[in-house]
């Protein structure tokens, strides 16, 4: 057991490092960055910041939504509701100035706010995205223009979550891969990339909140889909079950993603007093085998998720920023002040931004919180996470998107 937990503390160390030695800009392409693990690869970056906090660039208005920025280039993507409608958004990184934007069909509403949730998935010249009413398309990357679409509900006969359909849509091998919640086994599902032909269906889970995550473990390609009811894992190609284990939650909310422990761990965490766990599989084709390696309350992600930095969890227990040992689920530190945050990792420090519109920077150690600085640059309510790309950090609310410069020298 040491053996096993020590190997993927140092290896996951080992793989922050060689991502991020010798680069200084990197697209954030679709949800939670390039490898859908909250962690950038930009280095040289401004994480001493002064009294008035980063510099900003510039504002852009938006909407309401919780969809967060993909960015690929000199360009933005997101989405957000405005006069009863919701809209997919390209946008110039550089000002925040309107490329193009297209209508996904009638704005959602729900008592915990309205507007997308899920985050645009940039894949080369193409943009996928799927709508909290269940509206799934590709469009060109340049200019919007559509390629192919989905109506998840008529088509499928898909059940959208209460709280809207949130999963951000994952590109694997030429295939666009959600959680569609679809009926007759098809909860799961996957598109052809380029013509939108359905590729496989499958499941019967209850529908989640969060997004798929593609890894290799024992040499073996899977992807994992936190569902309302269990944490699954199938085979890309076809959609085959290859394990699955069962994880309740109040309400069936299972949203903050699933963080990859290489090389055989998977750690999971749920609000609502869930809590998380840490999962090692085993073995090979159909002899696959899921251990439950430590379970705890001591971190319950909400909605956003943690990140893996040299063996150490970083994320929210509710409305607590935390510090956990992965190995062993052991707390090592806690700071208030952020309630239901976000974060995301890079050059070292943690890039934080708390639900009423703080924005935070902190060391990276599980030796206590060092934060070396803040600022405030919204009072609304702040549920999506940051997004950093080329010397840029982007945060959102419901009304307004604003960039920083953390460019060294800004």
């Amino acid at each position: 057991m040491k053996r096993y937990l020590t190997t993927f503390a140092v290896l996951a160390g080992l793989t922050l490092m060689s991502a991020t030695a010798g680069d200084t800009g990197h697209d954030w392409p679709q949800y939670r960055g390039a490898g859908r693990d909250g962690l950038s690869g930009e280095t040289g970056l401004l994480t001493t910041w002064p009294a008035s906090g980063p510099r900003e660039l510039w504002r852009a208005p938006l909407g309401e939504g919780y969809s967060g920025i993909s960015a690929v280039g000199d360009r933005l993507y997101t989405m957000y509701a405005r006069d009863g409608e919701s809209r997919l958004v390209c946008l110039a990184a550089g000002d925040g100035a309107e490329h193009w934007s297209m209508v996904l069909g009638k704005g959602f509403k729900e008592g915990h706010g309205n507007g997308p949730r899920s985050t645009p998935t940039v894949d080369g010249d193409m943009v996928f995205a799927l709508s909290a009413m269940g509206r799934l398309v590709a469009v060109k990357a340049g200019d919007g223009k559509m390629v192919w679409e989905h109506d998840l509900k008529k088509e499928f006969d898909a059940k959208v979550a209460y709280f809207g359909a949130s999963g951000s849509p994952l590109v694997e091998d030429g295939l666009v891969i959600l959680e569609a919640g679809g009926g007759d086994a098809r909860n799961l599902m996957a598109f052809k990339r380029d013509t939108g032909e359905v590729a496989w269906g499958s499941g019967e889970q209850k529908t989640g909140y969060s997004s798929p995550l593609a890894v290799t473990i024992n040499g073996m390609r899977q992807v994992l889909f936190f569902t309302g009811t269990a944490l699954v894992s199938v085979a890309p190609d076809s959609g085959k079950t290859l394990w699955s284990v069962p994880w309740k939650t109040s309400y069936d909310i299972n949203a903050a993603m699933p963080v990859f422990m290489a090389p055989d761990g998977i750690f999971i965490s749920s609000g609502y007093d869930t809590g998380a766990a840490l999962l090692k599989v085993s073995g090979q084709g159909d002899a696959l085998q899921v251990d439950e390696v430590w379970r705890s309350r001591v971190m319950k992600n909400h909605f956003n998720s943690a990140v893996l930095v040299g063996g150490y969890l970083y994320g929210f227990d509710d409305g607590t920023l935390k510090c956990i040992d992965g190995a062993t689920g052991a707390e090592k530190w806690k700071q208030r002040g952020f309630a239901r945050g976000s974060l995301l990792a890079a050059d070292g420090h943690l890039f934080i931004f708390g639900e009423s519109g703080d924005l935070a920077v902190a060391q990276v150690t599980p030796e206590g919180y060092k934060e070396t600085g803040r600022a405030k640059p919204m009072d609304g309510k702040t549920w999506t996470m940051p997004t950093l790309s080329h010397g840029r950090l982007y945060v959102r609310d419901e009304a307004e998107l604003v960039a920083f410069d953390l460019s060294t020298g800004s």
